[in-house]
């Protein structure tokens, strides 16, 4: 089968198209999927390059990717959720035990797959996966929004963001977000009440008494997060855990989410998508021999919404 492989850490440049890939084999619990789409995520760079090899070595050679949409062709034993000819979403990254997405075929944990969403197609199923279920973690989990309540988004526009600012919005949140310049309309068009341009506006200045802050950025921008909290406010980061010494000064609490792209979640998420509540956001579709070139345009060219990879039309 065809697969998009990297032998050795590094950039986009790493990454290969093989066409010779051993089909994989699934084990107790596994699914195998002739998969439809897939989709790129900042963890798929981030595992590539490098940055988790003292946590999490491969070996090589890795086939990339987790997010996929597609359809059953084989059980392992003890499956109990799923039968051949189910159409279904997931997370199948190496990191979890699967195969890697990027691929004619995977392998993916029962537990890390859904049905998919009925109204969506391959494509716009492929890119929600893992960003949707962060979504749902964090407003639904760990910052329980509530009608009335305000939240601020940072990242408004990316894969992440886009999620849930409609997710947000449909709670009855008020709902601030950050983002450039140019994604403004776009961010707008989701449901965002309030937008600020990070590029010219300090949002700790202009917002305050929020509940909760939803941080997909990083940096200082997290620290900053804690001024626009009122007491008793959450901030969830996606991007370590926040500053606990921080969080007791302003008396709030901090969550440095790992999110899980369990069954539960992506069921829930197939649900808001069936229901109108969550519209998939898809930026740009390549198909897989372009894989290096997706990398290329998600690592530098800002999209909104996710990068998709056609994998069977």
């Amino acid at each position: 089968m065809k697969a998009a492989q990297y032998q050795k850490y590094g950039g986009p440049e790493v990454i290969v198209i093989n066409d010779n890939v051993a089909k994989p084999t699934p084990l107790k619990g596994q699914l195998l999927v002739e998969v439809f789409a897939a989709s790129l995520n900042p963890i798929d760079w981030k595992v590539r390059a490098g940055y988790l090899k003292e946590k999490a070595p491969l070996k090589f050679p890795i086939t990339i990717g987790g997010n996929f949409s597609g359809v059953i062709v084989l059980l392992g034993d003890g499956v109990t959720k799923f039968k051949i000819g189910d159409e279904v979403y997931g997370q199948a990254i190496v990191l979890n035990g699967g195969s890697g997405s990027l691929a004619e075929f995977l392998v993916s944990n029962e537990d890390n797959s859904a049905i998919k969403p009925k109204n969506a197609s391959h494509i716009e199923a492929a890119s929600l996966p893992l960003v949707g279920a962060s979504a749902i973690q964090a407003l639904e989990e760990h910052i329980n929004l509530q009608k009335g309540q305000k939240i601020l988004i940072h990242g408004g526009a990316g894969g992440i963001g886009s999620i849930a600012i409609q997710l947000a919005k449909s709670k009855g949140a008020y709902v601030a977000t950050t983002v450039r310049g140019d994604d403004i309309e776009f961010v707008k068009k989701l449901g965002a009440d309030e937008v600020v341009d990070y590029k010219k506006e300090k949002f700790e200045e202009k917002l305050s008494g929020y509940d909760g802050v939803y941080d997909t950025v990083g940096g200082d921008t997290t620290d900053r997060s804690f001024k626009v909290l009122k007491k008793g406010g959450v901030l969830v980061s996606m991007l370590g855990e926040p500053n606990q010494d921080l969080a007791k000064e302003y008396g709030v609490k901090v969550v440095g989410q790992s999110t899980q792209t369990n069954s539960k979640n992506l069921s829930r998420l197939a649900q808001l998508v069936d229901s109108g509540v969550i519209k998939p956001q898809v930026d740009k579709v390549f198909p897989l021999d372009q894989t290096r070139q997706a990398f290329e345009y998600m690592e530098t060219g800002h999209p909104k919404g996710k990068v998709v990879i056609s994998i069977k039309e």
